[in-house]
């Protein structure tokens, strides 16, 4: 397999990854959303989750763009 179709591959599993993620991420926002509108403490594991699942998005937009830059210097 050739290194650019690699990279693309590699970019759509990245990008299938970071839905994946914000999927999630969205759950655990809407759960601290609900508890700051009824002013009732949010949950520590949603907190928690929020705060993992983010840095998760973040890695992997930065994965994304990574391989894009490369995928274009190709």
């Amino acid at each position: 397999m050739s290194k650019k179709k690699e990279i693309e591959k590699e970019i759509e599993e990245c990008e299938l990854e970071i839905k994946s993620l914000e999927q999630k991420l969205m759950r655990s926002q809407t759960s601290l959303m609900e508890s700051l509108l009824d002013k009732t403490e949010p949950d520590p594991i949603e907190l928690e989750f929020f705060r993992v699942f983010s840095k998760l998005v973040k890695q992997q937009r930065s994965r994304l763009a990574d391989l894009n830059e490369e995928l274009k210097s190709l």
